[in-house]
This record gives structure tokens, sequence and C-alpha cells, in this order.
């Protein structure tokens, strides 16, 4: 019965006739008026003008206007057709053209497998679904499951986006798309790259990984792995993310973020820095939560939780910095205490809270730090310091001698990058050691003033102007108690000072 299921039958022909000398063993099936040739296998219908009908072999070769049915889920038309009965198997070729209900393929040579349901050519073939025309220059198709697999120079056409792939699976059914291979998706404002990856056709949404790239609002996304969804403007990123704002030729980094468009904003974590571009140097932002809001011509980037910078001739430390790149202003910030802190901290523990920043050898710090740097020329133009601003300089000739000046505002100007000149105002003090030009200690210098200016040398303090009449003494450096050499607020913070890249993600 089985076998009998698999016999071709003849269900109509114009003309019968045999050639045995041209073609041996061959029933020649023709078309005569309107009556044309159907051969009937396995629910499939064959009409065509004429067939050459196998019966030992179960097999035929039919041509001219040879149309294949089966039921009404497949209809291929094309100018010649082999098929053979006992494997289930059909070569098509001369302008195929096969319909489903919901897609439609033209190619000059397919290869069916009814058996198998599988359709493949090795010509290039063209797909049109109800979204999007599909082209490669080889292709399979699987029946059962409604799935191509396009092979070589793979192209979807979409009046909303492209793609072009070097090998994608595609389901005509739910539209998705498999991607394997170097691969661009085009859309209306964002390009997409990726070597692997999944991408939703119909919603505009998709996974990709293996060196994926996204070029998105201005900036280019990497990361090991992506997500995109287009409907809300939305891109997430993992592992290794790094996101390049194109215009402020800045860059941030982390193991996750994700993008709002809409928001024009990012939200970077996990071993999150940013690195901008300040005198022709990196400047190296490090936060656990890094925001980057607003449009790239008007650019804030917000640090949170732990921030640390790092720069050749700066460094610095906060709870948490903002940065508005339009103006150039950078401002480092404490986290407000708790009423609890407020009652049970030291001083000393209050102003180990405040920001702090290193300028080669010289440390300041104060409750609130602002810097800002020259549009035009991306170098550091000025410095503010507010609260409590103290600087603190390793005495170079001595043991364990500080310089020391302390304020409640600090007010400075950079030279070509370098700290030139500094005012310290209101409740001013300082000590200074002082030694003659033969490198002897004179004594130490403790005065309390109004105000003060300091020069700099090589980002070294050179010279100290005390204004509005100054008191104090200089000490000889036997006199003066060891309990005395150090201001009260104190704290010399060097080994919180980042050195290397790696101190930025070490835990304090």
């Amino acid at each position: 019965m089985g076998q009998e299921k698999r016999v071709i039958t003849i269900q109509q022909a114009g003309s019968f006739g045999k050639d045995e000398a041209n073609f041996p063993g061959a029933n020649i099936l023709l078309k005569k008026d309107n009556i044309r040739v159907k051969l009937f296998h396995q629910g499939a219908l064959i009409e065509s003008d004429k067939s050459f009908f196998y019966s030992k072999k179960n097999a035929f070769k039919a041509e001219g206007e040879v149309i294949f049915t089966q039921g009404d889920s497949i209809r291929m038309t094309s100018a010649y057709m082999e098929y053979d009965g006992e494997t289930g198997k059909a070569k098509a070729w001369g302008d195929v053209f096969l319909e489903q209900p919901d897609m439609t393929l033209e190619t000059d040579t397919l290869f069916l497998d009814r058996f198998d349901d599988l359709a493949y050519y090795e010509t290039p073939g063209t797909i049109v679904d109800s979204a999007s025309v599909l082209k490669s220059n080889r292709g399979r198709y699987y029946m059962k499951e409604k799935k191509y697999r396009f092979l070589s120079n793979v192209r979807i056409n979409n009046p909303e986006y492209q793609v072009t792939s070097s090998q994608l699976d595609y389901f005509t059914e739910s539209n998705k798309a498999y991607l394997y291979g170097p691969t661009k998706i085009i859309g209306e404002d964002y390009d997409i790259y990726c070597e692997k990856g999944f991408y939703d056709t119909q919603n505009q949404r998709g996974y990709f990984n293996r060196n994926a790239e996204i070029l998105y609002n201005n900036k280019i996304i990497n990361g090991d792995s992506l997500y995109f969804e287009n409907s809300r403007n939305y891109a997430a990123a993992t592992q290794k993310v790094e996101i390049t704002d194109t215009i402020n030729n800045s860059i941030i980094r982390g193991n996750y973020a994700e993008i709002f468009k809409e928001k024009d904003s990012a939200i970077i974590t996990k071993r999150a820095v940013a690195i901008n571009i300040i005198e022709n140097d990196s400047l190296y932002i490090h936060a656990d939560t890094l925001v980057g809001t607003g449009p790239s011509e008007a650019r804030i980037l917000r640090g949170y939780y732990g921030v640390k910078i790092l720069k050749r001739d700066l460094r610095g430390k906060s709870d948490s910095l903002y940065l508005d790149e339009t103006i150039g202003r950078i401002e480092l910030l404490k986290r407000p205490l708790s009423r609890k802190e407020e009652q049970v901290l030291s001083n000393d523990d209050k102003n180990r809270r405040n920001p702090v920043m290193w300028f080669n050898e010289s440390q300041m710090s104060g409750e609130v730090i602002y810097m800002k740097t020259d549009f035009a020329t991306k170098k550091l133009d000025s410095l503010f310091i507010f609260g409590n601003a103290f600087i603190i300089e390793k005495d170079s000739l001595s043991d364990n001698g500080y310089n020391q000046i302390v304020g409640t505002e600090l007010y400075g100007d950079f030279l070509d990058g370098a700290l030139n000149e500094l005012d310290v105002i209101k409740n001013t003090q300082v000590l200074y050691y002082l030694y003659s030009d033969t490198g002897e200690l004179v004594g130490i210098d403790k005065t309390i003033c109004s105000a003060l200016n300091i020069t700099f040398k090589e980002n070294e303090i050179e010279d100290i102007s005390f204004y509005v009449s100054p008191e104090g003494d200089v000490f000889p450096d036997k006199e003066l108690d060891p309990n005395l050499r150090k201001l009260e607020g104190f704290l010399w913070r060097e080994e919180e000072r980042p050195k290397t890249l790696e101190d930025l993600f070490k835990k304090d």
C-alpha cells in the first residue's frame, strides 16, 4: 500500500505517444487544444504542455508553463521541471515562481524535497512577504517551519530599514530573523552591525553580539551583547561596553549600559569610566554609576558614588561629580551628611568626606570643588573651592614636614594647563617651611590673615603673599611643638590618591 501511494498517476493528457529511439522508456504526453497534461502524486498536481513520463522509474520531465500545486499551500510555476516519485524530489528551472499564502519566491532554479518539506536554490533568489523584500544568492526553505535560510549576499529591503548579511535564518510567519556572520541593519536613524544576533523585522528590535555596534543618536555603542528596540527609542549593552560621542569626542566605558534616545540620556555602571580630552590628554572619570544627559551639543555627565578622576598631572576623588561639557565645568561634590552623621562623626571624619584633588604634589580639598576648562582650547582655565579650602604639600626637604594653607574659599587660574596663581580668602591660616638660599631650614612660618596669594611653578608652591594685616611668626624648628605643626583639619590623604587606571576601580 505504501508503494502504491508513491506511484505517479496520469490524470489527463491531450495526446499520448512514444519515441524509443530518442526517449527510451518514456510515455510522451502532450497538450492538445485546451487539454493540458496533468500528473498527480501524493497530493501534488503538476500541469504542463509536455511531459516525458517514465512509469518504471516513477519519474517524469515536464516543460512548457509548468504549474506545480500542493493543496492551497504551494503553487509553483517554471519553464521546466524534473520529478522523482520515489524520493519526492524535484528540480524546477526557468523563471521559477513559488507562491504561498504569506510569501512568494523567485529564482532561476529551485530544488524541492517534498518528503522533507525542503526547497533550496543555488541561484540568486528574491522573497517577498507582507513586510519586506529579501534577496540572496543561495537559500533553503523549510516548509513545515516556514523558515528560510539565506546564504551569501543576503539583503532585506523594507521601507523602514535595510539588512545585509552573509547568512540569515528568517521565519515568514513571525518575521523574525537570526543573523550569522557580518551583518548590517540600517534604519531611519540607526545603524547596527553584528556577527551574530536576532532581529524582529516587524517590530525592529533585537539582540546582537560578536563585535556588535550600534550607531545611534550621534553615538557609537559597542558591547559583547547589545539589545535594541526602535519603538521605545531604547538600547542596552552588557560586558565591555563603550559609548563614543562622535561630536564631543568623549568615551564612556563599563559593563552595563542603558540608552534612552528620546530623553537623550544614558546610564552606565559596573566599572564605569568616562574619557574626555583636556589639553590633548585623557581625563578619566570613574564612578559606580555614570549618567549622561542632553544632546551632544549640550551634554551633561553625572557620576554617583565613589568618583575618582585621573589625568597625567591631576587626580581627584569625591562622592559625586557634575560635568557640563558645553561650558567645560567640572564639579566635585560630597554627599550631604545625615543628621546622625552630623552628631557622631569627628571633624576629621567629616573632612575626609570632602572632595579632594592632587595637582602634582599639591593636595587640595574642600566641601565643593569646581574646575573650568576653556571650551575652545580644551585646557584647564580656573579652579574654585568653597568651604574649608585646604592645601597641603609635602615639604621636599624635611622628613615629616607639610606646607599647609587653609581658608574658607579658594580661587585659582591655570596657565597652559598648569596651576599659575591661587587666592585664598576668609579665615586664612598658613604653616610654611622657610629655607635659605643654601637650603638650610630657617624656620616654620605660622601666619593668620584675611587673604593670601600663592604663585606656582611647575604645579608646586613658589611664593606666598599675605594681605590685610597678617599676624604670625617664624618659629625655629626645635622650638615648635610637633603637635602644632599641623593646622586644624589637616588630613594627608595620599593613600586615597589614584595613581593608575586600575586604581580607579579599587574600593577604598
